[in-house]
């Protein structure tokens, strides 16, 4: 599948677009398996992702349980392989409740990456009008057609903004 987010801003965590302010994050790995009503209005069908073997994390605001993205990879090959990022839907586009998460949801990548001693790195395929974008926002490395990669020190940028220890 092909990867399909926008990282609308680096940002050190995520943004209330309202009133400018951060706000603090947690994410967990999803332990029940998701059901169709989990991502009604999403524009992924999250539960192919996982009977293809990749687990899904999601993206919280400190102590709310409301979803504000989620990310579906597995650990193959040395690297953390991604097959969906999406934001939820209510922070889609300019008129999102929160800026930063689809930067923050490949720092988490990144993250789970690390913990499984994989350094970090985070492979995905891009669409194909996305691959500069990607390159440029997340300094990934394009290392076949709309194979992207990042390695280790674009790794570390995201996860010294997002992963706050």
């Amino acid at each position: 599948m092909e990867v399909d987010v926008l990282i609308d801003k680096i940002t050190d965590c995520l943004i209330d677009t309202k009133t400018g302010e951060e706000v603090e994050t947690e994410y967990r790995a999803r332990e029940a398996a998701i059901r169709p009503k989990d991502y009604r209005g999403w524009k992924f069908n999250w539960g192919i992702t996982e009977k293809n073997g990749y687990h899904i994390y999601e993206l919280f605001l400190k102590g709310d349980d409301t979803v504000q993205g989620r990310i579906s990879l597995k650990i193959d090959g040395g690297v953390a392989d991604v097959e969906i990022v999406e934001t939820a839907p209510h922070n889609y586009g300019h008129k999102g409740i929160y800026a930063g998460v689809g930067a923050h949801l490949f720092a988490i990548a990144c993250q789970v990456s690390l913990d499984a001693g994989c350094d970090g790195v985070v492979a995905f395929t891009s669409k194909s009008d996305l691959v500069g974008y990607y390159m440029e926002k997340l300094n990934a490395v394009e290392i076949a057609p709309r194979r992207m990669v990042i390695f280790e020190n674009a790794a570390q940028v995201l996860l010294d903004k997002y992963m706050r220890r």
